[in-house]
C-alpha cells in the first residue's frame, strides 16, 4: 500500500476533514469525536494526515517546540485506521514528524511525548526509527530527571491535576483523553510487561500514560 503523507497547518482543517477524521475513530477506545478534533484544531499547530487509495489511513495533530529550552515534537489527539497495515501509517506519520523536527532543530536530540491508553501505542517510538531511554519501561526506576520531564509533558498537555509522577499516570477528568490512538496488527505480541505500565490507568474516567523518548540527532540528521 502506498503511502501519501502530508503536513500542515491546523488552521487550515477544513470541517469536511475533521468529519473523515472523526469516521476513522469509531472503532477505537479512546472515545475520539468530532466535538472532541474540532477543539484540536484550534488547540495543535500541525497536523499529519496519511492518505491512500483508500482515503485517510491515520492523522496526528503535533507541534514542534521548546519545552525548557529542549526541542520537542509534542504528539496530541492520533489515531490510526484499523487495518492490516497501520503499524506503516504509523511509521509513515512518525517519519514525517521526526523529518520536520530534524529542520526546526538540527544537530538537536529532540524529545518525542504523546499520551497512551494501550500499550501498543509504544509502537510509535520504534514504528519508523528506534528512539533512546523511552519512559515509563518495563524494570526501569525512572530518575528524577525522568519524573520531571514527565511532570512538565503533564502540565503542557494540560492533565497535571493529581497526575502521579512515578507512574506517569494522568487520573483524567471524567471526559475522554486527547491520545495516540493506536491498536498493534497483533495484539497478542503486546510484551504483557508494557501492559503492566497500564494496570493504573483508568481510561473509562479519562486516564492516560505520559510516554516519551529521544530521537538522537546522529539519527535525526539522516533524515535531513
Amino acid at each position: 500500500m502506498a503511502i501519501d503523507v502530508d503536513t500542515k497547518d491546523c488552521t487550515s482543517l477544513s470541517d469536511a476533514e475533521l468529519a473523515e477524521l472523526a469516521d476513522i475513530c469509531t472503532d477505537g477506545p479512546a472515545q475520539i469525536d468530532i466535538g472532541m478534533l474540532s477543539k484540536q484544531r484550534e488547540e495543535w499547530v500541525l497536523i499529519t494526515q496519511a492518505r491512500s487509495g483508500d482515503g485517510l489511513q491515520g492523522f496526528s495533530f503535533c507541534t514542534l517546540e521548546r519545552i525548557g529550552g529542549t526541542p520537542s515534537v509534542l504528539i496530541g489527539v492520533a489515531s490510526v485506521k484499523r487495518t492490516a497495515e497501520r503499524h506503516d501509517v504509523l511509521a509513515a506519520i512518525m517519519g514525517d514528524q521526526l523529518r520536520r523536527a530534524v529542520l526546526a532543530f538540527p544537530d538537536e536530540d529532540v524529545l518525542v511525548g504523546t499520551r497512551l491508553v494501550d500499550p501498543a501505542g509504544f509502537e510509535a517510538f520504534t514504528a519508523f526509527t528506534e528512539l533512546h531511554d523511552i519512559v515509563p519501561r518495563p524494570g526501569h526506576k525512572a530518575t528524577g530527571e525522568e519524573r520531571a520531564w514527565g511532570r512538565r509533558l503533564a502540565k503542557r498537555f494540560g492533565v497535571d491535576a493529581g497526575y502521579r509522577d512515578r507512574e506517569f499516570v494522568a487520573e483524567g477528568d471524567g471526559f475522554p483523553s486527547c491520545v495516540l490512538d493506536y491498536e498493534s496488527v497483533d495484539p497478542a505480541a503486546v510484551d504483557p510487561d508494557v501492559g503492566g505500565l497500564f494496570d493504573g490507568v483508568d481510561i473509562a474516567h479519562g486516564g492516560c500514560l505520559i510516554a516519551f523518548g529521544w530521537a538522537m540527532a546522529e539519527d535525526l540528521a539522516t533524515l535531513a
